[in-house]
């Protein structure tokens, strides 16, 4: 027990490191692209879903009860499709700092949703900290009109999308330990993947036309490679060891080291200030 519970917290670590890496080169490559955000969740998803359906066919073999076929959707719809896109949306239109420092939410509407659906104990420390949390949201957000610069700053579109990504992807730590506990990474995440990248289809197939990827830098390329590969398929590997063996209030106070990592490495790259 005491191994597998290591497991899930050395797991979410690793999720929430990678995480806080994805944030600057998300920046980077929103600003530096031209992609728009959702055919970046499509290149995402299809890769990803690829890796795990070819790992899957080296795993032993899992059936997934039809009943919960529709719950692994819905898993999809709030765990992978609206968080991406409203966050490759929000990296857009707001700093690497001012982002990273928002996605602190996260834990806390983490906390009700499995108070709520899971019936996980809201201790008056854990009050205490949506209270302190909710304090230093409002101040983010009240002193978003300070920034100056173009592309640099945050703007208040910004702000909303990086709450509905916290929110979305609360709801999705908050909810979906049981369904996550009944199977095995590998088959959970290749169906997640693929009804995502199906979810995709009806808003990428317009703009293919128009996407220009010779345009690319090969910077930008290795970039996406580290969204796709690490920040995709390695993270999302690692989020449902970590969801299977720790409370999801747990696993999302890990979202504490994005700040951490992706303010030390948006200064250390000059890209941004505090």
């Amino acid at each position: 027990m005491r191994k597998s519970i290591a497991i899930g917290h050395l797991a979410a670590a690793g999720t929430y490191l990678i995480f806080g890496i994805n944030i600057v080169f998300c920046r980077d490559i929103a600003t530096k692209s031209g992609l728009a955000p959702v055919v970046l969740f499509a290149m995402r998803a299809l890769v990803a879903g690829a890796l795990f359906w070819l790992v899957s066919l080296f795993a032993p073999r899992e059936r997934v009860a039809g009943r919960d076929m529709f719950k692994i959707l819905g898993a999809a719809v709030l765990g992978i499709f609206l968080p991406q896109l409203t966050f490759l949306n929000a990296i857009a239109r707001t700093t690497a700092v001012d982002l990273s420092i928002i996605t602190a939410v996260t834990p806390i509407l983490t906390m009700f949703a499995a108070a709520i659906f899971l019936r996980e104990p809201v201790t008056w420390k854990k009050a205490l900290g949506v209270l302190v949390s909710f304090v230093g949201v409002v101040w983010i957000v009240v002193q978003s009109n300070a920034h100056v610069g173009g592309a640099s700053a945050t703007t208040p579109q910004g702000i909303v999308y990086c709450v509905l990504n916290c929110t979305f992807f609360a709801l999705y730590l908050g909810t979906c330990r049981p369904l996550i506990a009944r199977y095995s990474v590998v088959t959970f995440m290749k169906w997640v993947f693929l009804f995502s990248f199906l979810l995709s289809l009806p808003f990428v197939l317009p703009l293919l036309p128009g996407v220009s990827f010779a345009a690319v830098s090969g910077s930008v390329w290795w970039e996406i490679s580290f969204l796709v590969f690490f920040a995709t398929f390695v993270a999302y590997f690692l989020l449902p060891v970590g969801q299977a063996r720790i409370r999801p209030t747990l696993v999302s106070m890990y979202g504490y080291l994005q700040p951490i990592i992706a303010i030390a490495l948006a200064i250390a790259a000059g890209t941004d200030r505090i």
